[in-house]
């Protein structure tokens, strides 16, 4: 049988899903790389805005990390998959903070948690200053601390608002990197992942940029254990890690080049810490278990044909791909519904989710690919489409 599809142009093409579903197995735990999923936060469809500013259900959102773990990836707890900044408040992701970790620990998977200002979002963001802004770093820094997680210093819309140059990044940085108790990840997101966050490390150029990152990692590189890229070109990545001092991770967050950025080349590779290997975590343990044994053919093999997926979820306007990664999740039958914390499953169109749903099951994405059609059909059907 056949699902008709509907396209950009108005018009609907027929496709044949799969009918057997593709097992991917790996060798765990994985040794070759490090490797985080930034993973997303399931809805609870049965709460309103009005009960809480993100309805969350824990349940849910627990299990999916155990699935992670389960396929020997980290979690990235927090971030901007899980909507941080996009329906997300800081009251919330402290609490999915605290009950990841200690889920985590339960377990024994690894975890990181995003530290950043947005407790400081609101009519009076404008009128930061630079020392509120370290004090809401400060805050958040000591929720993870405390739940026994490892930091991500996110990067922060206050501070790309209220800084006037490099000097006040290398400040704030500065004074962050020398109080935190354990090395941490510093991430780098660029304005196609935030807009606000143009101009980010004090310039808009972006060599001038990295020069000012650099200066951060190589003042502190005791208190660096990696950085996060997401800037979505593979030159700019490759030429950055080559500078980082000896023991400081470049961890890809390109969703575009990330299969030849994570094997690497002569002189170094990239860990990945990226929100595409959420719906991707089977398929992306299975390739890097293949790397582990030194093949990289059997490694490209399984992740290059994703590539096309991933561009797909993560094309402009770039920060709306978190509605892709919760309907593969949906698709996947990680959970039971296609609904997000403010209502983002809206910010994609109709013909952009069948792209993705087409895309996701030639590469055999789902674990049963009949219940990913029925979804499909009955995702269709809710806007009049006769699939």
């Amino acid at each position: 049988m056949t699902i008709l599809l509907p396209d950009v142009s108005g018009e609907s093409r027929a496709y044949q899903p799969r009918t057997e579903s593709v097992v991917h197995s790996a060798g765990l735990p994985l040794r070759s790389r490090v490797v985080y999923s930034a993973a997303h936060v399931v809805a609870d469809p049965l709460r309103t805005a009005a009960d809480a500013p993100a309805a969350v259900d824990w349940d849910a959102t627990l299990a999916f990390r155990r699935h992670l773990w389960s396929h020997g990836l980290g979690v990235a707890e927090a971030m901007d998959t899980a909507q941080r900044g996009m329906g997300l408040d800081w009251p919330v992701a402290a609490e999915l903070i605290r009950r990841s970790s200690a889920e985590a620990r339960a377990v024994g998977g690894r975890i990181a948690c995003g530290v950043g200002t947005d407790q400081l979002a609101g009519p009076a963001a404008s009128e930061v200053t630079l020392a509120e802004v370290t004090a809401a770093y400060e805050e958040q820094l000591a929720v993870v601390e405390a739940a026994g997680s490892q930091a991500i210093l996110m990067a922060s819309r206050a501070l790309a608002a209220v800084a006037k140059g490099p000097d006040d990044y290398l400040e704030v940085y500065g004074h962050l990197l020398r109080q935190s108790a354990e090395p941490v990840i510093l991430h780098w997101l660029g304005p196609m992942f935030d807009p606000a966050l143009a101009g980010y490390w004090g310039s808009d150029d972006l060599d001038a940029a990295t020069e000012t990152f650099l200066e951060v990692i190589t003042a502190h590189p005791d208190k660096v254990d990696g950085i996060k890229i997401s800037l979505l070109d593979a030159d700019r990545e490759v030429a950055l890690r080559r500078r980082l001092p000896e023991g400081v991770r470049c961890y890809t967050g390109d969703d575009f080049n990330y299969p030849e950025l994570i094997e690497g080349d002569d002189e170094g590779f990239s860990h990945a810490l990226l929100g595409i290997f959420d719906p991707l975590a089977p398929l992306a343990a299975a390739a890097v278990s293949a790397l582990d044994t030194g093949d990289g053919a059997g490694f490209r093999g399984l992740l290059d044909p994703t590539v096309g997926l991933s561009r797909h979820l993560f094309e402009a306007p770039t920060r709306f791909y978190k509605t892709g990664v919760v309907l593969l999740a949906w698709l996947a039958g990680h959970q039971e519904h296609f609904t997000m914390v403010g209502g983002l499953q809206s910010a994609r169109s109709l013909p952009h989710l069948a792209r993705a749903y087409e895309l996701a099951d030639r590469v055999g994405l789902f674990p049963d690919p009949a219940l990913a059609e029925a979804r499909m059909r009955g995702l269709l059907a809710v806007y009049g489409v006769d699939a």
